[in-house]
């Protein structure tokens, strides 16, 4: 493995669609929303054995999560959390990551992953992102993973490439296209190149420092007042005191869509972005029925197109006549709510912690 190639993973996050399983003490990447016996962090962790040693792997989040991180991931030391004081967006937290990775070694390449998506075919996943690193490493290029889309799905943001690879795989990106109506995504998928955006950047530390002093300064200007900081036991506080001063902004906005110089790599990696009941229902195997069951003592019956979610698992479960529906039940809260409306999931909690119910 290349001792110059990194990973931070983001797991900062709220994960305020999967209410109320997810919570602002204990968010879903820390949590086995699938069933599968590890939590999204551990899955993500895991499946980069084959890429960086795991000493170059980092968990960017925030302070509050530090206990939980290093408990469910004993392999890693402390030197490998890098803790923001506050939820500044994902600009702030890939130019921390940068500069710190910098302090450290000036030759190196990092990828940024989400902490919350599931990847079916790992093997595929590991050799784009080690054709990404190559690529990185060797130019001065942003590399992002494109994912083939499936359906005209109006989720996510999309990536307009060109038809023609310079480097066999590796297309030249045109535009970020925002969340389009259905109608505009399936144009998309009917004219080709277009790939979903899922959030997967490679960036050697020299590329993304020079392309935040371009589109983003005021990150790295209050970022660097004292550099000498960086990868030294003053660090935290350090990053306590000024972090919460830079701009909220994702780094989509301050710097991919003025840079110049960004790739894609389009892949069939079996990905799906759990970011909504809805898409943890899609993921997962459903019975004869379409329900999908997750809870080991049921009895369901007449009733079709539901996800049930109970965590206690010693609970029985009795369903009758229920029709696409979400059910989840927590130690201290009950969700029955139409799927159709899950997007009305993330205001529901809003209001709930304005009633001071959370």
């Amino acid at each position: 493995m290349n001792k110059n190639q990194y990973v931070a993973i983001m797991a900062g996050g709220v994960g305020s669609r999967f209410w109320p399983a997810s919570r602002e003490a204990t968010p879903k990447q820390f949590l086995d929303i699938t069933g599968s016996g590890s939590s999204l962090l551990q899955q993500t962790v895991s499946r980069l054995k084959n890429l960086v040693p795991i000493e170059n792997v980092f968990i960017v989040s925030n302070l509050i999560y530090a206990d939980q991180i290093l408990e469910q991931l004993p392999m890693l030391t402390k030197d490998q959390l890098l803790l923001e004081p506050s939820r500044n967006n994902t600009a702030p937290c890939v130019a921390y990551t940068a500069l710190h990775l910098n302090a450290k070694n000036p030759k190196a390449v990092f990828a940024v992953l989400p902490a919350d998506h599931i990847i079916k075919k790992e093997d595929t996943f590991v050799a784009a992102m080690q054709k990404g690193f190559d690529k990185a490493t060797k130019n001065d290029a942003i590399v992002t993973l494109g994912i083939t889309p499936t359906r005209p799905d109006t989720g996510y943001g999309y990536i307009d490439y060109e038809g023609t690879s310079e480097v066999s795989g590796i297309f030249k990106v045109n535009s970020f296209k925002e969340k389009p109506s259905l109608s505009v995504a399936q144009q998309y998928l009917d004219h080709g190149g277009y790939v979903w955006n899922a959030g997967i950047f490679i960036w050697s530390c020299k590329t993304i420092l020079n392309n935040f002093s371009k589109t983003a300064a005021q990150i790295t200007d209050v970022l660097c007042k004292d550099v000498s900081k960086y990868a030294t036991p003053e660090e935290q506080a350090y990053i306590t005191e000024v972090y919460p001063l830079t701009d909220k902004i994702s780094v989509d906005y301050a710097i991919l869509e003025h840079a110049q110089n960004v790739y894609t790599i389009p892949v069939d990696i079996g990905w799906s972005d759990l970011g909504t009941w809805n898409s943890l229902y899609s993921y997962l195997d459903k019975d004869e029925n379409k329900n999908v069951t997750l809870a080991p003592h049921n009895e369901v019956e007449n009733s079709s197109g539901n996800l049930i979610r109970i965590k206690n698992n010693e609970k029985l479960v009795v369903i009758k006549g229920l029709e696409d529906y979400i059910v989840i039940d927590e130690d201290d809260v009950l969700l029955i709510f139409p799927r159709h409306e899950e997007q009305e999931i993330k205001q529901l909690r809003s209001s709930l912690k304005d009633k001071r119910f959370e």
